[in-house]
């Protein structure tokens, strides 16, 4: 007689038109629950952040973050290692703004194995906060976990050099941001030996993350039922949820520069900066004397993903999924530039978007490379333009069923739907629900039919939109562009 068995079986619903509902709403936590009625296996998934201004705050308190986590999950192997056997698994992240904790697998021990991890978490920040003396184990487990996030820091100088041009475009166009040097000076050097990281410090900087004033927002979804996630809520809430919520304005929120256009980089940097086709130029010299490649990552910034809207963004997306095969025929096919070549759509954590054409080679120089990523641009341009409609009506059609393609497995849909719910977490409270449907609006954009909403309906109008839309942004002549 349980009605939501009955549903379970119900072959005349389509139960991926379901979407999580918020069970709990406070102004500290936000609890979303869905029934798995799709892939009906024995399995819940558990998803909770809590997010918090104090974690980034300065290079030393992300430092602290990091290595507690490593700490913790040293410590946590002991703990659950029944559990990973028994299908049960967990997984604490820290993040700038958050620290996102999941536990998954069988349903009918998971909120125990969440009520342990998170009483752990809690037992091991007080014994932390002893000091080394009173727990000499922890001391060796701290000194270890420093050691290993300053190796891993390090190495990001190994890293190829289109990797740490993505790294560096993040250092332009992101704001706050720290360098990877700012974290190794914690680490390692005289500032370091002046005043040493220490376990009793690293206790009180993950504490007050954790425990100080957040604001929270779950997700509980599989084979778990409304009152299960109640208590779940509970759970999370007598853990974490002791102090009062942040205000709106303590919310950490990362943001987007926008990149100057010719006019505005002749009045930053000076008149020299007129006479280049791409006014903004960084460059970075690679580490490793026996590094080989060298690389170039052209950014073409179009707007914000508010700006440009669903149509704008689907655009966007049609002219990306076009120019990657356009750019690794022209420059890897046919130029033989590098093995690594690619035009892809970037989004930054603030929201900004960008086509980025990147190229790797251990034959050209970077200028060479630019250059012909350049003149690539124009290229593709004439190529969009003596393309037959026919075509954008494929490529549309392509890119419509990329984007609509079903889960196959509870652990993507849990994925994606956790991804619009943490998406909304540094917007105000006009943009705090979540858009579950976001895809499918992405989608209809490039539903070319007359009887759909899409606002274009013909290939012939799409065609036009998108030459549109690659003259304002990445157009040479173009005011707009901002390369």
């Amino acid at each position: 007689d349980d009605e939501e068995s009955k549903a379970t079986f119900d072959p005349a619903v389509d139960y991926r038109e379901e979407h999580p509902k918020l069970i709990v709403d406070t102004p500290i936590l936000r609890l979303w629950h869905k029934m798995d009625r799709i892939f009906r296996v024995p399995k819940t998934s558990i998803r909770l952040q809590l997010t918090s201004p104090n974690i980034y705050r300065s290079p030393r308190s992300i430092t602290l973050n990091r290595i507690f986590q490593k700490v913790l999950q040293d410590d946590l192997n002991s703990y659950v290692y029944d559990a990973s056997v028994a299908g049960c698994n967990y997984r604490v992240s820290v993040n700038p703004s958050n620290y996102q904790l999941s536990v998954s697998g069988y349903s009918e021990k998971l909120p125990h194995l969440l009520d342990v991890v998170t009483s752990r978490i809690a037992s091991l920040i007080e014994e932390m906060k002893e000091g080394e003396e009173a727990h000499p184990a922890l001391e060796k487990m701290f000194s270890k976990a420093k050691d290993d996030l300053l190796r891993q820091t390090k190495n990001y100088v190994y890293d190829s050099p289109y990797e740490t041009a993505t790294y560096n475009f993040r250092m332009l166009c992101e704001t706050p941001v720290w360098h990877v040097n700012d974290y190794i000076g914690e680490m390692e050097g005289p500032d370091a030996e002046a005043e040493p990281l220490t376990l009793k410090e690293c206790a009180e900087a993950a504490e007050e993350c954790l425990f100080g004033r957040t604001k929270a927002v779950s997700l509980c979804i599989g084979n778990i039922d409304e009152k299960g996630s109640k208590e779940v809520a509970d759970l999370i809430s007598n853990h974490f949820l002791k102090k009062r919520p942040l205000l709106e304005d303590e919310t950490p929120r990362f943001r987007s520069l926008r990149m100057p256009n010719k006019a505005e980089a002749v009045q930053i940097f000076g008149e020299s900066v007129g006479t280049r086709e791409v006014p903004v130029v960084y460059e970075d010299l690679a580490h490793s004397e026996s590094e080989e490649n060298n690389a170039v990552d052209l950014m073409m910034q179009t707007a914000s993903s508010f700006e440009l809207g669903f149509e704008g963004l689907a655009i966007q997306e049609l002219i990306a999924s076009m120019a990657y095969n356009s750019a690794f025929n022209q420059l890897r096919t046919k130029e033989q530039l590098g093995y690594i070549v690619a035009a892809v759509v970037r989004k930054s954590t603030g929201g900004g978007n960008g086509l980025h054409v990147i190229v790797q080679s251990s034959s050209t120089l970077p200028p060479a490379l630019e250059e012909r990523c350049l003149r690539w641009v124009e290229q593709f341009r004439k190529e969009l333009e003596e393309m037959p409609v026919s075509r954008f009506a494929m490529e549309a059609a392509a890119v419509k069923a990329n984007l609509l393609e079903k889960d196959i497995k509870l652990a993507e849909q849990v994925s994606s739907v956790w991804g619009e719910i943490v998406s909304t977490v540094p917007h105000s409270e006009h943009f705090k629900n979540p858009d579950f449907d976001r895809i499918e609006k992405f989608a209809d954009v490039l539903t070319l039919d007359d009887d759909s909403e899409s606002p274009i309906k013909t290939a012939a109008e799409l065609k036009e939109k998108v030459l549109e839309f690659y003259d304002k942004y990445f157009s040479p002549d173009s005011p707009d562009r901002r390369v």
